[in-house]
């Protein structure tokens, strides 16, 4: 196990109802606030009223600013930054799924800087500073109500970039499993494969000695796999979207990678995919994952047949250790088809032509690697889309 530091000051609010203390939360931190949001639903569902109903009666000030769509956009949150700065704003409230706080962390950044927040994201220095984010959050998937992670697409160039700060960890979140009730399934399916793809970039792993967050990966893992077909059944089930709300949130806080290296090549491949297509970030992952794992397979077979014995109940074979590695692939590829989504290119409806230019700008024109379980140049990134393909 290697050294680490550990620390997650995000205040977690959970249960029935707790939207409605959002103002009195909101009041601890500030006065005067950007509401940031996405589509209808948060309208529709009478969710924006009452978190407009406790800001008001906690004596809190808001800006509105909607708009935000899966893949989060550049040009809206330099709208948000020039809100922030226009209106004195002291605090970004996100309401919504990982898009919309991942857009409003990237306002919270941008707001106290001259220069352009995109640059951040080009690896451009680092934040020195940031207002303070909150959320209510409507989607489990992205895991961004309680890490320090954000990603948003430049429109120009297709570009799809990530940026991790301590500065950008919510003060709260409010997981209120109700809120989920009328997700569509779609929606449900791709925030199942995002959860279990923050699990598996943190566990296939070179650390050796890390059986404890092995064992918590795999309980995290069995979770999503048992509880996603009980809500995709039944939408209104409130214990099951508990343990599926509260574990997505554990597998993206940064507990359950203490002490060990995880991989990430393939959110970093998948970013070039809804980069250029703009599918759903769960959607993409759902391709990839099977194809990297196909592809780097023998670089750890002993820890692909641990992860296919302890999670995917497969049978264990003595003999061919390989053939124990590959049926996990497969049952997992078998749970996310039957969540209805794609495991090929294909399936996904994106055309094999572009895959050089994926890999070149996953890349940046083969001059760095992506990975750590395996480091992979452009055309290992490539031959992994081609298999996906």
């Amino acid at each position: 196990m290697d050294n680490f530091e550990h620390r997650i000051p995000t205040k977690i609010i959970f249960g029935k109802g707790t939207e409605n203390a959002v103002g009195a939360e909101v009041a601890k931190h500030a006065k005067r606030i950007l509401l940031h949001f996405g589509g209808g639903s948060v309208r529709t569902t009478g969710l924006l009223d009452r978190v407009t109903a406790s800001l008001k009666a906690a004596g809190v000030d808001w800006v509105e600013l909607g708009g935000v769509k899966p893949n989060p956009r550049l040009s809206l949150v330099h709208e948000g930054v020039r809100l922030c700065k226009e209106h004195r704003l002291e605090l970004v409230l996100a309401v919504g799924g990982g898009s919309v706080i991942d857009s409003s962390k990237a306002i919270a950044m941008g707001a106290l800087i001259d220069n352009d927040v995109w640059d951040f994201y080009l690896g451009k220095g680092a934040p020195i500073a940031a207002l303070p984010v909150a959320t209510i959050l409507t989607i489990p998937a992205a895991g961004s109500e309680m890490s320090t992670g954000t990603v948003i697409t430049k429109e120009e160039g297709d570009l799809k970039r990530a940026v991790n700060s301590e500065l950008i960890y919510p003060v709260f979140s409010i997981l209120n499993p109700e809120l989920c009730f009328t997700l569509p399934r779609f929606q449900i399916a791709c925030g199942a494969m995002d959860i279990m793809a923050h699990l598996m970039e943190r566990y296939f792993t070179n650390v050796k000695h890390v059986g404890f967050t092995d064992r918590l990966l795999e309980a995290t893992m069995k979770t999503i796999i048992a509880e996603a077909p009980k809500v995709m059944a039944n939408p209104k089930n409130y214990d099951a979207w508990a343990e599926f709300m509260w574990a997505g949130t554990i597998a993206h806080n940064n507990l359950l990678n203490t002490g060990r290296v995880g991989d990430w090549a393939s959110h970093a491949i998948e970013h070039e995919i809804s980069g250029i297509y703009d599918v759903a970030h769960g959607a993409g992952l759902a391709v990839v994952f099977p194809a990297w794992m196909r592809y780097t397979l023998r670089h750890d077979v002993e820890r692909f047949v641990q992860w296919a014995v302890r999670v995917w109940n497969v049978e264990l074979d003595v003999f061919d250790p390989e053939a124990t590695a590959r049926k996990g692939i497969e049952r997992m590829e078998a749970f996310y088809k039957g969540l209805g989504l794609a495991v090929t290119l294909d399936g996904l409806g994106v055309a094999a032509d572009r895959i050089e230019e994926m890999a070149d700008k996953c890349t940046d024109g083969d001059t760095q690697q992506v990975g750590n379980f395996v480091m992979l140049g452009k055309s290992d990134v490539a031959a992994i889309l081609r298999l996906a393909a």
